[in-house]
């Protein structure tokens, strides 16, 4: 029996459907960012410099982007490893583990935090074993690079995934026959071939990090110059009726992720088209 183009259509055409998704992306993405850039139009260019060149601001920009940075070099072996195990290996309760990767998404972030901070706390289950040790994580730089790293690894881990079940052993048994050693398959075979995607993943890591409100607030301490975050501070502007500040701090932000966004698409399109030459 002949199927026909027109039947095999599930979604409407292209023009509703196009209509639809502009549609949807303007009322949930396009109308909040278009808000937020019509409230830092109303600000003055010397306020502007004024409101992001404040110290405080400045040393919370620092502690956010290196913070992120620590924390996504973390996830960029952490998922490579949890992705490897997840696809390469069979063991009793692999299926818990996989899901549990998904648990950041699920997990209010809030939640998270409180919990995270419990933990690792000097009473807590974790924490106490740190003590002797002098190590504190609750309160300090140290938890804000673990709340980052639990709510952004799941990026690395979901992007490889597929891109390693895809990746046949058997190129890896032709390597090993001819006198290849493990290192060599891995920086010669394997790494080639996941490199987009765990570009792009450590990427996306990188990003969620910047914007992570609600697991690092409760875990970080909130010190000011030593362990606040950008997005406390532009909390922190609105509770005070600072309104311009706010829109000033996170209107560079938005710039910022929107930079990085679209780097992610770029590279995507181009592995994309190198991958299609081949």
């Amino acid at each position: 029996m002949l199927v026909t183009k027109k039947s095999l259509r599930v979604l409407p055409g292209f023009t509703l459907s196009l209509g639809l998704g502009v549609f949807y992306l303007s009322l949930v993405v396009l109308l909040p960012a278009i808000t937020l850039v019509l409230q830092s139009l109303q600000i003055s260019w010397d306020e502007f410099v004024f409101y992001i060149t404040d110290p405080r601001l400045l040393s919370s920009f620092r502690v956010t982007f290196l913070a992120a940075g620590i924390a996504t070099v973390l996830n960029l072996f952490l998922g490579l490893l949890l992705a490897w195990i997840l696809v390469r290996y069979q063991f009793p309760g692999k299926k818990l583990v996989d899901t549990l990767i998904d648990l950041p998404f699920a997990l209010p972030t809030a939640v998270a935090g409180l919990t995270l901070s419990a933990l690792f706390a000097q009473n807590g289950w974790v924490g106490q074993l740190l003590v002797p040790f002098d190590i504190k994580i609750s309160y300090t730089f140290i938890g804000i690079i673990l709340a980052m790293v639990f709510t952004s690894i799941p990026f690395v881990v979901r992007t490889l995934q597929p891109v390693l079940e895809d990746l046949s052993p058997e190129f890896e048994e032709a390597a090993e026959t001819l006198g290849a050693k493990k290192r060599q398959i891995f920086l010669r075979i394997i790494l080639p071939h996941i490199s987009p995607a765990l570009m792009i993943g450590v990427a996306l890591s990188f990003v969620r990090s910047l914007g992570e409100f609600g697991a690092v607030i409760f875990i970080a301490g909130n010190m000011p110059y030593e362990t606040e975050v950008v997005s406390l501070m532009i909390f922190t502007y609105i509770g005070e009726y600072n309104y311009p500040a706010a829109a000033a701090v996170a209107m560079l932000i938005l710039i910022t992720s929107l930079l990085l966004l679209l780097a992610v698409q770029l590279l995507q399109n181009y592995y994309g088209k190198r991958h299609s030459r081949r």
